[in-house]
């Protein structure tokens, strides 16, 4: 079965096709204003495109990782999603507080999909 990488860089892609799966790498903010509602609308949009060059959709996702730098974000970063997200095919979700490498960051998203 043939793997497919979808923006290959330096040290990872930003997704690899296995089969009728895509995983994607953590996703984070390119523009990372102080805000974690406006970082989680950039990451979900650029999720969209990384699905689309996989050949799926949100409505496909299965599994999503998410990283807060303060908890106490959560919400904030849950309004972005709830507009975001397809409520009929909810995946399943795990959300954590962790450091992450860039402290401007203060989100990331990772996400494995299904494809038709």
């Amino acid at each position: 079965m043939a793997i497919k990488r979808i923006e290959p860089g330096v040290r990872f892609s930003s997704a690899v096709v296995h089969g009728n799966t895509v995983y994607l790498a953590g996703i984070t903010a390119e523009n990372p204003v102080p805000s974690t509602k406006k970082q989680t609308e950039q990451i979900l949009k650029k999720i969209d495109r990384i699905l689309k060059a996989a050949g799926s959709h949100k409505s496909k996702v299965l599994t999503a990782n998410c990283w807060v730098t303060d908890i106490r974000n959560w919400a904030e970063m849950n309004e972005a999603w709830d507009a975001w997200i397809d409520k009929n095919n909810m995946p399943v979700r795990a959300t954590v507080e962790a450091k992450l490498a860039n402290p401007k960051l203060l989100v990331e998203i990772m996400v494995t999909a299904a494809i038709d």
